[in-house]
């Protein structure tokens, strides 16, 4: 819920907790429910998105099946093979991923092997599979992100800042017992998420009304460079980042995500070529996986 602070036009965040709803023996969190709406959603966007590049929609719902599939278990696996030391002592909660728990960048990792194979085995350009995916992808993330909050999970350090974010006494981590406040950095990446979103579906719909030309694979690595953007600063404020020694893994991750999203962008733009594909367009038996006019290279 949100209460009025001590400060003028001051928002303090505290979470009413994880639960939605309880009807007998059926219990539903926050956190399941946003990730099912975020996938609907997603789901229903990247459809709309496929009919305006005349590309068959129903590819993108089998396509959703694989990558939940995909993502979830591997979003958790990421999780706990950083926290193993944790999980070893308590393996009955390495399932337990309605309590939180879950990394969006081994969501991210799963999903691309699974679309990978998915573009291989139906014969589909991979690269516009993503850029069908990405505007979905960083709505969803911004809408996840929420999860967090109802959990009072990953958030960052102490601050007095008048949108400061109330942690129980429970919640707090090892040294900061004495702290009430924290950054709200789940709210602080849903709105940067929301940005990049956006900036995708500006880009997309720019290019449909052909005041540009969009290459395949143009807006998943705008997604990948401005997401790891955000990423990488928001970590820095976090309290329980997934750390390798002392680096914070998220923000080593983040580097990469920008690296590969800029010099992608420089590949296709300054150097003018196509990115590599697991399947060529003049290899596909489907009509509706031919490039459209605004993805040819100019």
């Amino acid at each position: 819920m949100l209460f009025l602070g001590d400060l003028p036009l001051a928002v303090q965040f505290a979470s009413p907790g994880p639960i939605l709803f309880e009807w007998g023996p059926i219990l539903v969190r926050w956190y399941g429910f946003l990730i099912a709406s975020a996938v609907l959603i997603g789901v229903t966007l990247s459809r709309s998105l496929a009919k305006q590049r005349n590309f068959d929609p129903e590819i993108i719902s089998d396509l959703a099946i694989w990558l939940v599939v995909a993502a979830i278990p591997s979003a958790r696996l990421y999780y706990v093979l950083f926290q193993w030391q944790e999980y070893a002592q308590r393996p009955d909660q390495i399932i337990a991923i309605w309590k939180g728990g879950i990394a969006i960048h081994g969501a991210i990792l799963g999903g691309l092997v699974a679309a990978l194979i998915f573009a291989r085995v139906r014969r589909i350009p991979f690269w516009q599979l993503t850029d069908l995916v990405a505007p979905s992808l960083i709505l969803g993330q911004a809408i996840g992100r929420w999860g967090n909050f109802f959990n009072s999970e990953a958030f960052g350090r102490p601050t007095d800042l008048p949108w400061k974010l109330y942690i129980p006494p429970e919640r707090r981590p090892p040294g900061y017992e004495g702290f009430s406040y924290f950054h709200p950095t789940f709210l602080y990446e849903s709105l940067w998420d929301l940005m990049v979103f956006g900036v995708l579906i500006g880009l997309f719909s720019g290019g449909q009304k052909g005041k540009f030309q969009l290459k395949p694979g143009t807006l998943f690595l705008v997604y990948l460079a401005l997401y790891s953007c955000g990423r990488f600063w928001i970590e820095g404020l976090r309290t329980d980042s997934l750390m390798l020694g002392p680096l914070r893994i998220a923000q080593v991750v983040s580097l990469v995500g920008i690296t590969i999203g800029v010099l992608g962008l420089v590949w296709l733009y300054r150097l003018r070529r196509y990115l590599p594909d697991v399947v060529q367009p003049q290899e596909s038996d489907s009509p509706s996986s031919t490039p459209s006019q605004s993805d040819r290279v100019p």
